[in-house]
């Protein structure tokens, strides 16, 4: 709370410092000498010098399924393919009520069989044909008696169930083929990200920083993890990793658990976050992207200024880098992809943490005035594509080798939540609840 109060005291002071002041006196001139926001990251991520060799990376490869969020449990998905690196709109389909001061889009669809399934910002889960876009049910989980929730949720695809966390507090199961309630649990606080499903569990985080592992047959707990509460949080929220018989929670503490997926039982802890702060709201620790597993290495992004790699059996950091994140990283072959709070798409070298290239993206949607900070999504890479989309609604690709920008496109509306590829399709979910399809 102080941290919270702390960020409106300065908010509060630099709306004094500019314009008419609430008394309606005439405000004084300003200073002289050079403005620099303090609300900006001061240091600008830069590519290493040194870095030497042609960046080479492991052949696409179609998938057809995206059932979980991040893909799959390892939320490492590597170099997908596309049909054409040409994509042109092949259709969309409404999801329901879009994003509101209420109510936001927190987490990605997911894709089965053919079947793409998604949930709007009200709690009703829709199933549409991957092919064409149709509708071929729809499920309304809110409660009778819910009120009007608060923001959140996420699916999960296993084994023609889906695994639904709502803005309500309860983890529900449908079956994937009709839409119908198998089962639906009261959690002991609101999950505001998807659940994770591996072994017959379903690994959910809540938002007061609990790993609750549940049993996929009726719901009821299995393990229960708590890492330190936070009063305050940024908006979103995250799914856990699992490769093998290892859990990786991420906090909004900052804090990153391996755990035992059997019993919950820590094997290691590490806190994504550095001590150098360059504004308020790099206090807030979250880790909000989603931690990357791949060839025995732990790749997370915490919101404080903070990019590393971590020894997944010892929770020896390899390396880290001074660079803040909301987004899940990329992992493809030898090299690893983020986008920046700068904001920017960078490329590490995922055996060093050598910088090899930084592309800025635009940070203003009008960059005169400097009004309408943008939210930048992604990356996804796909057929020697980077993709990364604004909350403008312009979709951008890059080429993962030099970052050069390869083509532009303007979406529908907005988009706040990384796009997903599956079936040869590209699927984007705008702020007004529109699911569209690029392939």
């Amino acid at each position: 709370m102080r941290r919270f109060a702390l960020l409106l005291a300065s908010c509060g002071f630099l709306a004094a410092c500019g314009g008419d002041t609430w008394l309606g006196d005439t405000p004084a001139p300003p200073l002289p000498g050079k403005r620099i926001s303090i609300l900006s990251q001061s240091k600008t991520l830069e590519a290493d010098a040194g870095s030497k060799g042609a960046i080479v990376l492991p052949a696409p490869e179609a998938v057809a399924d995206w059932p979980q969020a991040g893909g799959y449990p390892p939320h490492a998905m590597h170099h997908l393919a596309l049909e054409s690196s040409s994509l042109h709109r092949v259709w969309d389909a409404n999801i329901g009520a879009g994003a509101s001061k209420r109510h936001a889009f927190v987490s990605q669809p997911v894709v089965s069989g053919g079947k793409v399934f998604a949930m709007d910002s009200e709690s009703v889960v829709s199933s549409f044909a991957l092919k064409d876009g149709r509708r071929l049910w729809k499920t309304d989980l809110a409660p009778e008696d819910s009120g009007d929730g608060s923001y959140g949720g996420g699916i999960s695809f296993d084994e023609g169930k889906l695994y639904v966390t709502t803005q309500f507090a309860e983890l529900v199961t449908l079956d994937a083929a009709t839409g119908k309630v198998l089962w639906r649990r009261s959690l002991p606080a609101p999950v505001r990200g998807a659940p994770t499903v591996r072994s017959g569990r379903v690994l959910v985080i809540t938002v007061d920083n609990a790993t609750l592992a549940l049993s996929t047959e009726d719901g009821h707990e299995l393990w229960h993890h708590n890492g330190i509460s936070e009063m305050a949080s940024m908006l979103g929220g995250t799914s856990p990793a699992v490769d093998g018989n290892t859990v990786i929670a991420p906090y909004s503490s900052g804090e990153l658990f391996s755990l035992r997926i059997e019993n919950g039982t820590v094997q290691w802890s590490e806190v994504i976050s550095s001590l150098k702060r360059t504004d308020q709201v790099a206090t807030l620790t979250d880790i909000r992207g989603l931690p990357v597993v791949d060839r025995g290495r732990v790749f997370a992004a915490g919101n404080s200024d903070i990019f590393a790699a971590i020894d997944l059996r010892t929770g020896r950091r390899i390396w880290d880098r001074e660079v803040g994140s909301i987004q899940t990283p990329w992992v493809a072959g030898d090299y690893v992809y983020l986008v920046t709070n700068g904001p920017s798409v960078a490329c590490f070298e995922a055996q060093t943490g050598q910088v090899r290239w930084v592309k800025p993206l635009q940070p203003w949607d009008d960059m005169e005035d400097k009004t309408g900070r943008l939210v930048w999504t992604g990356p996804v890479l796909a057929s020697d594509r980077l993709i990364v989309v604004s909350s403008a609604g312009e979709a951008l690709s890059l080429s993962p080798y030099t970052g050069e920008i390869l083509g532009r496109e303007e979406l529908p509306d907005g988009v706040t939540i990384a796009p997903i590829v599956a079936g040869e399709t590209v699927l984007f979910v705008t702020t007004e609840g529109d699911l569209v399809a690029y392939r």
